[in-house]
């Protein structure tokens, strides 16, 4: 499927500046070390200063091949007020994350929270300005690890070829004696010698998405450094594992009645349906029209994964709808303004590296074939795509680590936030690593649609957990729900800064994608 036909119907996928050496500390500095400089172009923000971090490649011989990671900080302007770091991750996996201090600032942090600390970002290991991975990916395989719907076991198998190149294509780039290193892991592991680095005895961390994972694997290696952790919109404990592929369905499930509703509500605008049982009817229709070939270059494959990416926020609703009206009754593919992306390349590559890292996952096509036909028939929305087969059944490296275990060992310091209907990391996985974090978490669920709580949605009661949690240390004595609220959380804004935000969560969200 061509990539920008791709990018058309709703699917985003996810310098030459020097940058400032910054000199690794020991555990016992009580300053920072750091030299801060300016940013790269293309990251650089009012504010803003960035650096390097030089850190073994391979963390069992510390001694050894080191690799450079970026790090950016905003710090707070409130001496008197500030009480540490909070280091930050966007997601993906696969996502930079220089400019998320920036960002979440752009997005309605509070005052209170900037105040209160030094703001920090980085790209992972692999990505952006940090030594980078690649595939060497041609513009033609640029369009999506999660794989498309398969609609029978011959599928899957073709897909399966398609894969293998891009498994061998990884295997044999120019980076592939750093290919094994790269896991969530040793990104934790990054993130505490940017701690020491800056002379902090502990951090505070927000990560979003997959960010939630690698602030729970963070959270078990080193629980005595951790000082106030929020994990949004919340994997499973496995990561973006087979499992938590599979549950891509489950989310597009939970949350495509939310579109159906909104959809049924404005028939006289989309003509989709007057009730959201009519709406859910156009979708079938529609998929059944696309893979009949009405419109050249779109199947109902690309239909499928195009609404899966509009489902991520209610504010796109809009646009989905539009798409779906210009696919039924134009025969057409509507242009949409598109958020700026990242090198799809690159996002695409880096998330290849750290997801078939982590998990250790089935190499047999037959595995992949028996799971599409469970799911086609569970959830036949997305089933037979959540349950195909990823070039990870062919990567070149076995992990060099057990998966990390996720445990309830530590201080109890985790605040948990989480939409009921999230397509991409649905409840169920939340509940899961809420389970195996025990009495280190505390988990507030939020009446919403969508991916993302804090910042991305105007649900008071969630965001005022996290900023509560953030500010003054204080969580719910046990775990809570939000009732469904638009209480105009940033209503304060102006029209100016609210188009800020919006833009801002537009990035964010295109760090987030799992495609």
């Amino acid at each position: 499927m061509n990539r920008s036909v791709l990018s058309r119907i709703g699917t985003l996928t996810a310098a030459a500046v020097t940058m400032a050496v910054l000199v690794p500390a020991t555990a016992s500095a009580a300053v920072s070390s750091v030299r801060w400089g300016p940013c790269p172009e293309d990251v650089a923000a009012p504010g803003v200063q960035c650096a390097t971090l030089k850190v073994p490649l391979d963390y069992r011989n510390p001694g050894g091949k080191t690799i450079d990671i970026a790090v950016s900080k905003l710090a707070s302007t409130k001496p008197a007020k500030r009480r540490g770091i909070m280091l930050t991750n966007p997601g993906g996996p696969g996502g930079p994350g220089l400019t998320m201090p920036a960002g979440l600032r752009a997005a309605g942090m509070p005052s209170s929270v900037l105040d209160a600390y030094d703001i920090i970002g980085f790209d992972p290991r692999g990505i952006g300005h940090s030594t980078p991975v690649t595939c060497d990916l041609t513009p033609e395989q640029q369009v999506s690890n999660v794989p498309p719907y398969a609609r029978d076991a011959a599928a899957v198998a073709e897909r399966a070829k398609y894969v293998e190149v891009i498994a061998k294509q990884c295997g044999a780039s120019k980076t592939a004696a750093n290919l094994p290193y790269m896991t969530t892991a040793n990104t934790a592991r990054d993130m505490d010698r940017i701690r020491e680095a800056l002379g902090e005895e502990k951090l505070s961390y927000y990560g979003v998405s997959y960010g939630s994972y690698l602030g729970a694997v963070y959270s078990t290696l080193f629980p005595r450094q951790t000082d106030r952790v929020v994990i949004d919109s919340v994997t499973g404990p496995g990561g973006l594992d087979p499992v938590t592929s599979r549950r891509l369905a489950e989310g597009f499930e939970d949350r495509f009645p939310d579109f159906a509703k909104w959809a049924a509500a404005r028939h006289a605008s989309y003509g989709l349906g007057r009730t959201p049982q009519q709406v859910t009817a156009k979708f079938y229709d529609l998929v059944a029209k696309l893979d009949g070939g009405a419109v050249p270059g779109v199947d109902g494959a690309a239909f499928r994964m195009g609404t899966f990416g509009g489902l991520y926020a209610t504010r796109s609703f809009p646009a989905l709808a539009q798409q779906w009206q210009a696919l039924d009754t134009e025969g057409t593919v509507k242009q949409t303004a598109q958020a700026q992306q990242i090198d799809p390349a690159q996002l695409l590559a880096g998330q290849l590296h750290v997801v078939c890292n982590d998990a250790d996952w089935p190499e047999d096509v037959a595995t992949y074939q028996r799971n599409v036909a469970k799911d086609r028939v569970k959830y036949p929305m997305f089933g037979a795509a959540g349950a195909n087969i990823w070039a990870c059944a062919y990567w070149p490296s076995e992990p060099i680590e057990p998966p990390v275990r996720i445990g309830d060992r530590g201080p109890s310091n985790i605040l948990m936030v989480q939409n009921l209907r999230d397509p991409a990391t649905p409840l169920s996985g939340a509940k899961e690593m809420r389970r195996a974090l025990g009495d280190r978490a505390r988990i507030v669920t939020v009446d919403e649609g969508g991916h993302g709580v804090w910042l991305s949605d105007e649900n008071a009661c969630g965001n005022n957990a996290v900023n509560r949690f953030f500010v003054e240390g204080k969580r719910p004595a046990r775990d809570t729900a939000c009732a469904a609220d638009k209480g105009g959380f940033f209503a304060s804004m102006t029209p100016e800064q609210r188009q800020e935000r919006e833009k801002a969560l537009d990035e964010v969200r295109s760090k987030q994608r799992m495609f």
